[in-house]
């Protein structure tokens, strides 16, 4: 996550506060995320601890120097995971025509990137079988802070997790589609670059879609959700931020597939827009709800290792980043499946 706040300039105000398992309110429409059915229940239990982990210590690997935006460490994790959807069979946007999406230096140099070389975005994509048009995003960013005065900042938690998490999502809604049963949207699995220096790699995405804006249905961005903060030691919760700032029926599906699954506190705390950390700001998702499109982000909190060299795999609770990607492949299950797309119904 992107640690310095960005210029809050002509933002809209969030709405909700506090903790929460339930929502009352707007409909969601009925949901298809149900413990009767098979399809979704098969690919829900793909998304194992085990596997988290497996790629989560190559991710954030010493090898990998810490992934700085367009390091030669950063493009060896990206070839890792361009590895891993080929060996699945998932393929990349055609349009695209390949699982690179350039984001040029140039660009952000014009944006405070200083000397940063060229980097990519690293694009998978699952086509949907009714509503090929629309775009259900699932993104993360796969790099971190690089190597400094020659120690490794691995970047487990920041973002490892949300990157290995992306990786798991896409195989469960792989194997609904092998099996006959894929999502009637289509599913977008977005790994920016970027983003520590500023949010640079989902910007070059929002400003050269592959896919129109006017149909990207959602983000669901994943930034740190392998760990927990001091104010939640030990607690099966996950922080939940600006999934009802755009749209009435956002947060309502989400609370209803926590509540239908794993059922994990979810903590609003972070949409109060008087928190000095301003968090809805500061990572990638934003770049989406500037553009409109309704957004939930997953969150485990600042921990005592954020942005230091400690932030490594083994400090990760695998057990409970296998519970909060559960948690989002549900919610993006029931929003790529739903006879209508959701409603973006607030400013």
């Amino acid at each position: 996550m992107k640690k310095i706040l960005i210029p809050l300039l002509g933002l809209a105000v969030l709405v909700g506060c506090g903790t929460a398992k339930t929502s009352e309110g707007a409909s969601a429409q009925s949901t298809s995320v149900a413990k009767g059915d098979k399809a979704f229940l098969s690919a829900y239990k793909t998304i194992k601890a085990g596997e988290l982990k497996k790629n989560l210590y190559v991710i954030a690997s010493d090898e990998m120097g810490g992934r700085d935006t367009g390091s030669p460490g950063q493009k060896k994790a990206g070839e890792y995971m361009i590895n891993y959807y080929k060996n699945l069979g998932i393929a990349f946007p055609k349009a695209l025509g390949s699982y690179y999406q350039k984001v040029p230096a140039d660009f952000m140099k014009k944006r405070g990137g200083g000397n940063l070389p060229d980097s990519e975005n690293i694009l998978a994509f699952i086509e949907g079988s009714e509503k090929p048009e629309e775009i259900v995003v699932i993104s993360a960013h796969y790099d971190h802070v690089g190597t400094k005065n020659g120690v490794v900042y691995n970047g487990a938690d920041d973002d490892g997790s949300g990157t290995v998490a992306v990786m798991q999502i896409a195989k469960a809604f792989h194997e609904t589609k092998k099996a006959g049963n894929g999502p009637k949207r289509s599913i977008l699995f977005l790994h920016v670059t970027g983003e520590e220096h500023g949010l640079f790699g989902s910007e070059y995405y929002t400003s050269n879609p592959i896919f129109p804006l006017a149909n990207t249905v959602v983000d669901l961005n994943i930034d740190m959700i392998g760990r927990d903060d001091a104010e939640n030691r030990g607690k099966q919760y996950v922080y939940v931020i600006g999934s009802e700032m755009l749209s009435s029926q956002l947060k309502v599906i989400n609370e209803a597939a926590n509540k239908k699954t794993n059922n994990l506190e979810l903590n609003y705390k972070y949409d109060d827009p008087a928190d000095p950390e301003q968090l809805y700001y500061r990572s990638d998702h934003y770049n989406f709800a500037k553009n409109n499109v309704p957004v939930a982000f997953f969150f485990d909190g600042i921990h005592e290792d954020y942005h230091k060299p400690t932030d490594d795999p083994e400090k990760i609770d695998y057990p409970l980043l296998e519970k909060r990607a559960q948690l989002v492949f549900a919610t993006a299950w029931e929003i790529a499946n739903r006879a209508e797309r959701i409603v973006v119904d607030k400013k």
